[in-house]
C-alpha cells in the first residue's frame, strides 16, 4: 500500500488525501470472487451472554429475550438468543472491513441480509466472505465513487448456515468531497440541533411509551396490508452513543498502543495524523468534527451498521418472540450527524400466507432525521406464527 497524504486537517483546502487510481481499481477487480483468507478477526468469535448484551445495549435495545436468561428460558428458544444485527460482531467484511484503493474514504451504506436460524447463546461460528462486485456510480457527495460490495456467510461451527447476504460500502474521494461536494451544501449551512427541555421531553416520551411484544404472539391473520407499526426513536445523537455501539460492535480498526502500531504498520495508507501528528485511523470520523468535514460530512456521524440495526429493532419489537426476522434490506441515505434524531416509521405491504417456511409480512421502513432528511430506507421480511383458532 502507499501511505496516504492527511496533512493539516485544519488547513484551508489543497489535496490532503489519497486519490482514486484507475491502477488501484483494476488491482481491486482482480479479486472480485477470491475468497478473503487474510482478514482481521472478529470482536466476537461466540455469541456468549455478555456479548449478546453488550450489543444489544449498544443499539439501544432492552428486549428480554436478548438481556434477561430467565426470562429467555421460558421462550421459543429455551435460552437467550442474539439480536439478528449480532451478525456485524461476528464478521468484520460484512461491516465494512473493505481492501483496496488504499487511503481512500469508505462509507458503509447498506446491506441485505437473510437469516436461517436464530443465532443461540452459546453458538459458535465461522465465516466465509468474497469481494462480489465493484460499482462504479457518479455521486452528489464525492462525484466518482466505487461500491464494493461483499458477500457474507455466518454459519455455527457443526456447519448450520446461520445468515447470509451482502453489504457494501462506497469508496470516495475526501478532498473531492469537501471541496466539491454537493450533497451536504444545506446541512452545512443549518444551525446544529439544540434542544429545550420540553422538547428532549417530547422525544423522551417516545421511548418511553416504545413497546416490546415479547411473549405476546402476533399472528399473521391479525395483520393487513397497509397497517403501521409504532414509530421508534433514536437519539438525539451524541458521540457518546456512537461509541456504545462501537463497544457492543467491536468497531473495525479501534485499537490500542502496539497492537494500534502494528495496525497501522500493516496498513500504512490507514494512518491520518491527528492534530498532535499521531497517525490514527480514519474511524475517528464518528466522533472527531475536524476529521468529519476534512471529509465532506457536516460533522462526528453514526454508523451505517448501527443504522441497520435500528430498523431491524423496530421489526423485532414488533414480531415478538415468536416471530422470527427472514431478511432485512437497508440502504443508508443520509449521514445522521451529533445532535440529530430520527424517527422510524414502517408499513406492512405484503402478506403472503404461503412463503416458504411459513407465513410472512413484508414492511417498508424509512427512517427521518429531525429535519425531514432521509436517515435511510429498508425492507422487512418476517415469518409469523398463524393462529390457533
Amino acid at each position: 500500500m502507499t501511505r496516504e497524504m492527511a496533512i493539516d486537517i485544519d488547513g484551508d483546502g489543497g489535496e490532503r488525501f489519497a486519490t482514486i487510481t484507475d491502477e488501484a481499481v483494476e488491482l481491486l477487480r482482480r479479486a472480485i470472487g477470491v475468497p478473503i483468507t487474510d482478514t482481521v478477526e472478529p470482536w466476537c468469535y461466540e455469541a456468549t451472554r455478555d456479548n449478546i448484551r453488550h450489543y444489544a445495549h449498544g443499539i439501544g435495545d432492552d428486549n428480554p429475550l436478548w438481556c434477561d436468561p430467565e426470562y429467555a428460558r421460558t421462550g421459543p428458544y429455551g435460552t437467550l438468543v442474539a439480536p439478528p444485527s449480532f451478525v456485524f460482531a461476528l464478521s468484520r467484511i460484512l461491516s465494512g472491513y473493505v481492501g483496496g484503493l488504499p487511503g481512500v474514504h469508505a462509507m458503509w451504506a447498506g446491506a441485505d441480509l437473510h437469516w436461517h436460524q436464530a443465532i443461540r447463546r452459546g453458538t459458535e461460528l465461522t465465516v466465509k466472505a468474497h469481494l462480489k462486485d465493484l460499482v462504479e456510480h457518479q455521486t452528489r457527495f464525492a462525484g466518482r465513487a466505487f461500491q464494493q460490495i461483499y458477500h457474507v456467510e455466518l454459519s455455527s461451527t457443526a456447519g448450520e448456515l446461520l445468515c447470509e447476504g451482502d453489504s457494501w460500502c462506497f469508496r470516495t474521494e475526501r478532498d473531492t468531497a469537501r471541496e466539491r461536494g454537493t450533497k451536504y451544501d444545506e446541512a452545512k449551512e443549518r444551525p446544529r440541533a439544540s434542544y429545550t427541555e420540553e422538547e428532549l421531553r417530547e422525544i423522551y416520551s417516545h421511548y418511553d411509551s416504545e413497546e416490546i411484544r415479547g411473549s405476546v404472539p402476533r399472528y399473521f391473520e391479525d395483520v393487513r396490508v397497509g397497517d403501521e407499526l409504532p414509530t421508534l426513536v433514536k437519539g438525539p445523537m451524541t458521540v457518546t452513543g456512537f461509541i456504545a455501539f462501537a463497544q457492543g460492535w467491536g468497531g473495525l480498526y479501534i485499537r490500542a498502543n502496539k497492537l494500534a502500531y502494528k495496525q497501522i504498520r500493516k496498513h500504512p495508507g490507514l494512518g491520518i495524523p491527528n492534530s498532535l501528528g499521531i497517525p490514527d485511523v480514519p474511524e475517528r470520523v464518528h466522533w472527531e468534527e475536524d476529521l468529519a468535514r476534512a471529509v465532506g460530512t457536516p460533522g462526528a456521524y453514526d454508523y451505517g451498521p448501527e443504522r441497520f440495526s435500528w430498523l431491524t429493532h423496530q421489526l423485532t419489537n414488533w414480531m415478538g418472540d415468536d416471530g422470527f426476522l427472514v431478511r432485512s434490506s437497508t440502504q443508508i441515505r443520509h449521514h445522521n450527524i451529533a445532535g440529530d434524531w430520527i424517527r422510524i416509521q414502517g408499513t406492512v405491504t405484503d402478506c403472503d400466507a404461503d412463503a416458504p417456511g411459513g407465513a410472512t409480512v413484508t414492511i417498508a421502513q424509512t427512517a427521518y432525521n429531525q429535519n425531514g432528511d432521509v436517515s435511510a430506507r429498508g425492507t422487512g421480511v418476517v415469518r409469523l406464527p398463524r393462529s390457533p383458532r
